[in-house]
């Protein structure tokens, strides 16, 4: 029993040090970005040892995306009944998260860290784009079921092309509309067209 008493404090402050390793590697990748930030940074921030953070993550590319995806939404899979009403839902959803302060520096850190580091962006694309990909697939396979779109169309295009709308009317802003009706025109105008072109081409 006291061998029990004696161990448990350790799971709170176990917890407690990840959540500080995860707001230091926040605070770096704000302060210097993600190549001039270092391990020892994190720890020395963190109030943790470096072999306390090695323990859990394999490389610093790792501990970034594991930070990145705590600040992020759970996977949501919306089920209205519709493919317009599911495509609405995930663009509020998306304007939760990227039109925040955090949100929008979030995005400029991983825009500018992918593509200068290939490790961080392979980490980031299996962690975090894929997941979401593949949840994405299920709304328009929905959507196929009730005949809404064609049934060629490529859900993993389509994520990518509504991912690229959403970043380049987040940087360029390049309508006086709002970002979510700027982001909303242009996937019904996409899958207006895609639909379109599968019709003519049976």
């Amino acid at each position: 029993m006291n061998d029990i008493h004696k161990k448990s404090p350790g799971r709170p402050r176990s917890a407690q040090s990840h959540q500080a390793m995860l707001q230091a590697t926040l605070e770096l990748l704000g302060e210097v970005g993600f190549d001039a930030m270092s391990i020892d940074a994190i720890a020395a921030r963190a109030g943790v040892g470096k072999a306390t953070i090695y323990r859990r993550y394999a490389s610093k590319a790792e501990l970034v995306a594991d930070a990145i995806e705590r600040v992020r939404e759970e996977i949501v899979i919306p089920d209205t009944g519709s493919l317009k009403s599911d495509i609405d839902a995930l663009i509020q959803s998306a304007a939760q998260i990227t039109l925040s302060p955090l949100g929008r520096q979030t995005v400029a850190m991983i825009i500018s860290s992918a593509s200068s580091n290939p490790e961080f962006a392979e980490i980031y694309w299996t962690k975090y784009l894929q997941p979401r990909r593949q949840a994405f697939a299920v709304v328009l396979e929905r959507a196929k079921a009730r005949h809404e779109i064609g049934a060629d169309l490529d859900p993993g295009l389509v994520f990518d092309a509504m991912s690229g709308i959403m970043l380049y009317a987040l940087i360029f802003q390049p309508n006086p509309e709002s970002w979510t009706e700027s982001v909303r025109r242009a996937l019904n105008l996409l899958l207006k067209g895609a639909s379109s072109f599968d019709a003519e081409l049976h």
